[in-house]
């Protein structure tokens, strides 16, 4: 007799990224409060049972659907900034595109679905609201503070307090350009492409760069 399970495992993690990327798409449409469970187990063309099953609840859904894309950014942050660290201490530079170019890059692959997690993120982190702090705090605080010591080794004279200061200001460039709306190309009349990548770290490394040492 045929052994099943390969096949029901694969069918299995295809619903479960399914409901991801439904719930991931509702959320950001809608927001936290607007997105119904109902709707996102239509589009993922799930019986509603099966979010209960994998997530319990809706707050339990929306935390996987940060914890999935955190963990790609902030994995490969982690790693460029691991592989930095193994050889003499990095330049400012180099721990900047470090932090910044997954970030983009995952905006630009993001940007054929809308850009629907840049705008959850954008959202959440901006929030006072205990559960969207606590997210902040579990998924995107640890590798935060990983790059705030880095910037401090690169720059001696940069202090604790306007380290932090830096890593905030700059995340804020982060977030915006994360998401894709083409306003750049709109307001340069075509000179400047937000899905280029290369382009853009081209000109926000030495723009942060110059603001961390200004501070120092």
């Amino acid at each position: 007799m045929p052994d099943t399970a390969p096949a029901v495992a694969t069918r299995s993690a295809r619903r479960f990224d399914a409901i991801l990327d439904a719930a991931e798409q509702l959320f950001a449409a809608s927001g936290f409060e607007g997105a119904a469970l109902r709707e996102i187990a239509e589009r993922a063309e799930v019986a509603q049972g099966l979010i209960h099953y994998h997530f319990k609840t809706k707050e339990g859904l929306f935390e996987s659907v940060v914890a999935r894309r955190s963990g790609q950014i902030n994995g490969e942050r982690a790693d460029r900034l691991k592989e930095l660290r193994a050889g003499s201490t990095p330049k400012l530079e180099a721990i900047v595109e470090a932090l910044f170019r997954p970030t983009i890059e995952a905006g630009i692959d993001q940007a054929r679905d809308g850009g629907a997690y840049a705008r959850i993120l954008v959202s959440f982190a901006n929030s006072a609201d205990p559960r969207d702090q606590a997210l902040a705090e579990t998924y995107y605080d640890p590798i935060a503070r990983d790059y705030i010591a880095a910037l401090m080794e690169a720059e001696p004279g940069l202090t604790r307090e306007n380290a932090v200061w830096a890593y905030m200001f700059a995340i804020g460039v982060g977030m915006t350009m994360m998401a894709k709306t083409g306003r750049a190309d709109r307001l340069s009349d075509g000179l400047c492409d937000d899905g280029d990548a290369d382009a853009m770290l081209e000109r926000i490394i030495p723009f942060i760069c110059a603001g961390i040492r200004a501070l120092t």
